[in-house]
Order: C-alpha cells, then sequence, then structure tokens
C-alpha cells in the first residue's frame, strides 16, 4: 500500500505541472486574487485530474480501440485549447493602450474549464497504467492526484499573484506566454516522444 500511494503521488506530481505553470499564468494575469477564486481554480484543475485518468480507465475497461484513437489526438487539442486561451491572453496584454492598464481581466469560467481539460487531458493515458487496478484502487489514486494537483496549483497561484503585483500590467503579456509554451510543450511531448 506504502508503494501505491508514493506512486500516486509522484504520478500526481508529474501531472500537475502543466496545470501548475497554467496556475501561474493566471495568477500573473490577476495579481489581486481572493482566496476564494485561487480555491476554485486549483479545484477546477484538481476535478480534472480526477475525473480524466477515471475516463481513461473506463475506456480501457470497456472500449479498448476507440481508447487508442482518442490518445493520439490528445497534444492535438490540448495544443488547440492553450494556443486559444493564450494567444487571446496575450493579445490583450498586447493590445492594451495603458488606459485601462490596471484593470484585471478576469479568468471566465469557460475559459476556467478549458484550461483544466487541456491541462489534465493527456492524464486519460493514466487509465492504461490503472487498468490493471480494481476500481477502488483506479478511484483512490485518481484522488490522491487530484490532491496533489491542488496543492501543486495553489502554490503556483501563490507564486504567480507575487510576481504579478511586481510586473503590473506587462504580467498579462507573460502569462500568455506561458500558456502557449505550455500547449507547445504538450504537443511536442506527446507527438515525438
Amino acid at each position: 500500500m506504502f508503494i501505491f500511494i508514493i506512486n500516486a503521488i509522484l504520478l500526481g506530481a508529474g501531472l500537475a505541472m502543466d496545470a501548475f505553470s497554467v496556475s501561474i499564468a493566471n495568477a500573473l494575469a490577476d495579481s489581486t486574487m481572493s482566496r476564494r477564486r485561487q480555491v476554485i481554480i486549483a479545484g477546477t484543475y484538481a476535478f480534472f485530474q480526477f475525473a480524466m485518468p477515471v475516463i481513461g480507465w473506463l475506456l480501457v475497461k470497456t472500449v479498448v480501440s476507440y481508447f487508442q484513437t482518442i490518445e493520439t489526438l490528445i497534444p492535438w487539442i490540448a495544443l488547440a485549447l492553450l494556443l486559444f486561451i493564450g494567444g487571446k491572453m496575450l493579445w490583450e496584454g498586447l493590445s492594451d493602450k495603458g488606459e485601462d492598464a490596471g484593470e484585471v481581466q478576469r479568468l471566465t469560467a469557460g475559459a476556467l474549464i478549458l484550461q483544466g481539460i487541456a491541462t489534465s487531458i493527456d492524464a486519460l493515458s493514466v487509465g492504461l497504467t490503472l487498468a490493471t487496478y480494481r476500481a477502488v484502487d483506479a478511484l483512490l489514486a485518481a484522488l490522491i492526484i487530484a490532491v496533489v494537483t491542488y496543492l501543486i496549483c495553489r502554490a503556483g497561484l501563490l507564486i504567480g499573484r507575487r510576481f504579478g503585483v511586481l510586473l503590473g500590467a506587462r504580467a498579462r503579456v507573460l502569462g500568455g506566454a506561458v500558456l502557449i509554451g505550455v500547449g507547445l510543450e504538450i504537443f511536442i511531448r506527446g507527438v515525438f516522444f
């Protein structure tokens, strides 16, 4: 059981790195983010990091050939979502003429859900590694992954918030660039490695 928990924690930490980077980007863009908002953002990422391995496990247990088709699309989907969100954030940061430089662009619920999907979609592949687990073990592993993701994302939000205050209006540009970078990293890792 000890090895199982350690493996799940390490898996969660690895899977959470994309969400960690996006958390930093979001907090850079909104340095006045409330604790409640931080909990919602980290909780959203944790939810998707919980749901995706479970969905992957279910797909492997039910329709293996369908899962293999989806797996090849994962890097493309993540790239498209993060390029869209990051590009929009970058465009808004660059087109800011200074008259509303102090105005904070809040992350919308729709954008947050897209980010949650984009940063956790590679966790569908974890369903393959969980395929030999019983249902209760797969759920426990997914729960551990979610808790680890939540904690790592909260740290990312605190780091981003701190640097967002220091960077001011340029933080939105940096945040958009980070999102685009994360999308490219997921794509390159998924397609070429």
